[in-house]
């Protein structure tokens, strides 16, 4: 039975003659499993949701980006968003911030779109409508 490495990891490659100490105990990275979770348009869109609810804009972009791994890669998202493969990788950068026709084009491309939903706990300040006598 192969040996785990870690619960977040599959189990490690067998050892092969001629490989170093650390491709003998390398397993399949975190990222490689999360992106191959992520080809699922669920699994995207909740790993996406979850993004937007961290309300770090780096963490949306990282996650924007994880998506579009999954879904081919960014140049591929870049021609069915009809958005310039430098464009493209720009918006997904760490210092990305794109504008939202951008971010709807490239979320339409991962067959995804935007949604608004009511807060669980609006804090909307409601004041008392006087009427008149």
């Amino acid at each position: 039975m192969p040996r785990l490495t870690s619960k977040i990891t599959a189990p490690a490659a067998p050892a092969r003659k001629g490989r170093s100490a650390r491709e003998k105990t390398a397993s399949v990275l975190y990222e490689d499993t999360l992106i191959e979770s992520l080809k699922d348009p669920e699994e995207a869109a909740a790993y996406l949701e979850a993004a937007l609810e961290d309300g770090d804009q780096a963490v949306l972009i990282l996650a924007l980006r994880q998506v579009a791994k999954a879904r081919g890669g960014v140049a591929a998202i870049a021609r069915k968003s009809r958005l310039t493969r430098e464009a493209t990788y720009r918006m997904l950068s760490e210092t990305g911030n794109p504008a939202l026709s951008s971010l709807t084009a490239a979320l339409a491309a991962t067959g995804l779109q935007l949604s608004v939903k009511p807060i669980a706990h609006p804090k909307v300040r409601r004041e008392k409508v006087t009427r008149a006598a």
